[in-house]
């Protein structure tokens, strides 16, 4: 449980960062600023983003899938199946 709450911060953190980073983005934007620095902005966003959220998604089947996987219910989990199925394919 422990790690899973150390987790939570560390995504909770990259979120915030990827937030802020993205304002500066924008403001480097409105500011007319040049192309490439915007860029590299730009992907440290994309990096922070992609960071939480391969931590989410361990985070999830270290806990909701797991539990689901561990019970009876066939339905729920060929369902999870199918999301975790359907994430990859977005990530991808």
């Amino acid at each position: 449980m422990l790690e899973i709450m150390k987790n939570d911060k560390e995504i909770i953190v990259a979120l915030k960062k990827a937030g802020s980073h993205l304002e500066n983005v924008i403001k480097m934007m409105e500011d007319d600023k040049y192309c490439i620095d915007i860029l590299q902005q730009n992907l440290a966003v994309i990096g922070l983003l992609k960071s939480a959220n391969s931590k989410l998604l361990k985070r999830h089947l270290n806990t909701c899938f797991k539990q689901v996987m561990k019970g009876a219910n066939k339905k729920r989990e060929q369902k999870m199946i199918d999301e975790i199925l359907r994430i990859e394919k977005l990530i991808n």
